[in-house]
């Protein structure tokens, strides 16, 4: 299970390796994105590409045609196709309403797609190709951002990289018929590699995978599992100011799935439209946690996937898993991504990247009260420098294992630490940090790296 599902990766794979996966976001796009993944084992090859060609047969040439309309002409258009509501945009946005996200000829181009894809007859077939238009609509609209001396169409969205609508000073428009064919034959693709998996368990162990969807909040979830489910993986919002369903607007408005304002009180983040409180999410970051580990059976395993400065965070995180019976068991940090985040480009060291895994076992054992301790941050940060046998090393870890030994010690309670007093010491111990490779180097080291250059 992965209660704060995403895109589906945790359930889909479970379900792909003949376990029962189980999904459960409130974000009705994350749910949409999963299914609709997981429902490309149903119907036929043949099917999708006669519903692609049925698409193409219909609107294809309408499509093109619009690029060489006159503005009258595309308005036209527009007043003859079933255009989504124009709903208002969260307040960060550039724009105000949900139809300022596009060009006319986007406008046009998406609404004669989508409803070629509402009116085919076959369900797996219509599913899929509606995914392949969802996949369209990340690059069809004035929020695509494409990088100089690359291809127009190897950009992206800034909702991925700077978590709000930002539009485009000088938008692309990318053809809206070329785009979706290519979505739609690499959803053909991912079909035949589904079916081939299936295929390959049926003939040697047998096929029983399952998946299961929900959308519930992470209570209401842990009161319907509790104490069956064997592994929880998850990946809760780490806290900043990403508001998922904000962000999801520009999908969810067209596919009809706006989520309630009484759901959209119940996402785990500070801030947002709702101004969320940063207390408020670190109360419901520990009550999700020990939800989590409630799903679980006797000496079963909860992975959570985290990273922040803010180490209240890691206590809520630690302190609710040891409430709930479990027992950490492992802490394995994730660093040396080489995709940088155009955050963590900006503003370099004062950014995390990469994730820490938290692993805890659920036993019957009853938790024992800690005894604060004491702890020397600056003392444990020399130790795990000096014993560190690379000349380098990244921030990431090392302040990922400065929290863990807090934690074994009974200390954590005692770090009081922002990420500027962080950088300051290991400035002060002779480490520099490479902006280049993203991680800190000793000063000695990089005088005779200089040199061999």
């Amino acid at each position: 299970m992965d209660p704060f599902g995403g895109s589906g990766v945790t359930a889909i794979e479970a379900f792909l390796e003949n376990r029962t996966g189980i999904q459960n976001d409130i974000n009705p796009l994350a749910n949409f994105i999963a299914r609709g993944i997981v429902n490309l084992t149903e119907g036929s090859i043949s099917d999708y590409c006669r519903s692609l060609t049925e698409i193409g047969d219909s609107c294809e040439k309408k499509i093109k045609r619009i690029d060489s309309l006159s503005d009258e002409d595309i308005r036209r258009v527009i007043r003859s196709v079933n255009l989504p509501p124009n709903t208002r945009l969260p307040g960060n946005s550039d724009v105000q309403y949900y139809h300022d996200l596009f060009t006319w000829k986007q406008l046009a181009s998406l609404a004669i797609l989508k409803e070629a894809i509402d009116r085919l007859r076959d369900a797996p077939s219509r599913n899929a190709m509606l995914l392949a238009w969802s996949a369209t609509l990340t690059k069809l609209n004035r929020t695509f951002l494409s990088a100089r001396g690359r291809a127009p169409s190897r950009g992206g969205s800034s909702i991925f990289s700077i978590y709000r609508y930002k539009v485009a000073k000088m938008p692309i428009e990318l053809p809206c018929w070329d785009t979706f064919y290519e979505r739609a034959s690499n959803v053909i693709d991912a079909k035949a590699e589904m079916d081939k998996l299936i295929e390959l368990k049926r003939q040697t162990v047998g096929w029983s995978g399952r998946f299961e969807e929900y959308s519930l909040d992470i209570e209401e979830l842990s009161d319907r599992f509790i104490g069956s489910v064997d592994y929880v993986f998850t990946d809760p919002p780490y806290g900043g100011n990403i508001s998922y369903l904000d962000l999801s607007t520009l999908w969810n408005v067209w596919l009809d799935s706006c989520p309630s304002e009484e759901i959209r009180k119940k996402e785990l983040i500070v801030g947002g439209e709702l101004k969320i409180k940063e207390e408020d999410y670190i109360q419901r970051l520990y009550d999700s946690i020990r939800a989590c580990l409630r799903m679980l059976k006797i000496n079963r395993w909860c992975s959570v996937v985290f990273q922040h400065w803010n180490i209240d965070y890691f206590k809520a995180i630690l302190s609710a898993g040891e409430a709930e019976g479990g027992e950490l068991k492992a802490a394995v940090s994730q660093v040396g991504d080489p995709i940088w985040s155009m955050h963590k480009k900006k503003n370099r060291e004062r950014v995390l990247s990469g994730e820490m895994i938290l692993t805890f076992l659920k036993s019957e054992k009853k938790p024992v009260p800690r005894r604060r301790g004491s702890f020397d941050l600056e003392g444990t940060i020399k130790r795990l420098l000096d014993t560190h046998r690379e000349s380098n090393i990244y921030g990431e870890y090392l302040f990922n294992r400065v929290i863990i030994e807090a934690w074994e010690n009974s200390s954590i309670e005692n770090i009081n630490i922002s990420k500027h007093d962080f950088i300051d010491i290991l400035n002060n111990m002779g480490w520099r940090y490479d902006s280049r490779r993203h991680y800190w180097i000793k000063n000695q080291s990089e005088e005779r790296m200089l040199f061999d250059l």
